[in-house]
């Protein structure tokens, strides 16, 4: 009974942790039906939808990470969690991308023009940048013991190897992930969210203590916001270069095969959530 009482503390806050994630995925939601309703404008609708999207994904993310950092309950927890919202993620942000790379990929791809684009990547700048600061405030409520709004002013550096090791890992990450996107669009939607969250769990396994495996700008900018102030040609480099990097490499790939294969189709790569 002592030993329960002394676990009580950690799963209060836990729960408190994973009850706000929920809010803010159910926020969102309520957000994106009321936007289907009430915009009628494409440009304006893409913009909120993508914001939403990734305001979403960052503030899951940010209180993931500071959950992961705690000493779990069991080994898998942070694991488990991973694969869980992956799964909430894919389900709740269809058609959006909440990623620069699967925009760009897009654009590349004929399937997305230049202003949409460049609309829905202010969205998930601004989404990203709101999150954090949101995360800020919220840490600075005290809601539980690993909320300390010092977080927000602090360089956490997630980079464990030295340059080259982490640009490879990051491009490797962002090329596995949006090559098995791209695969995965003839699978039936429910298997696909299954197969891309168990894949995006595997790559923060293989990857995470390395890097983080982050493999997606805006998000790095938004967990890492600091970091690139301090270190910002180095993030550069590892977080947005090196993913865009990876999604080129996929890029070229794929174009060289449809051109052989004479049989380009640009909505072979539609929008995705995760």
């Amino acid at each position: 009974m002592t030993a329960l009482r002394g676990l009580w503390p950690e799963m209060r806050d836990t729960c408190t942790s994973l009850g706000l994630m929920l809010s803010i995925v159910l926020f969102m939601g309520l957000a994106r039906v009321v936007t289907r309703q009430q915009l009628n404008g494409p440009m304006a609708h893409a913009f909120v939808l993508e914001f939403l999207a990734t305001f979403q994904l960052c503030f899951c993310t940010h209180e993931l990470q500071l959950l992961s950092e705690q000493e779990p309950l069991h080994p898998t927890w942070p694991l488990t969690l991973i694969y869980f919202f992956s799964l909430v993620h894919g389900l709740t942000l269809v058609g959006t991308s909440s990623n620069p790379c699967g925009v760009m990929m897009q654009m590349m791809l004929g399937g997305m023009s230049a202003e949409t684009g460049a609309i829905r990547l202010l969205a998930q700048l601004i989404g990203a940048l709101c999150s954090r600061y949101c995360m800020g405030a919220l840490w600075s409520l005290g809601l539980t013991k690993y909320h300390v709004s010092e977080r927000s002013f602090v360089c956490r550096n997630p980079i464990q190897v030295d340059l080259p090791k982490a640009v490879i890992i990051e491009a490797v990450c962002s090329f596995i992930f949006h090559s098995a996107l791209l695969h995965f669009q003839e699978v039936r939607t429910k298997l696909r969210i299954h197969l891309l969250s168990a894949l995006i769990t595997f790559l923060v396994y293989a990857g995470g203590s390395l890097t983080g495996a982050i493999f997606n700008p805006t998000l790095a900018l938004s967990l890492h916001f600091k970091c690139f102030d301090e270190a910002f040609l180095q993030f550069f480099i590892v977080y947005w270069l090196s993913p865009s990097l990876g999604n080129y490499q996929h890029f070229l790939i794929l174009f060289n095969h449809l051109y052989i294969a004479d049989d380009f189709d640009v909505q072979f790569f539609p929008p995705m959530a995760i």
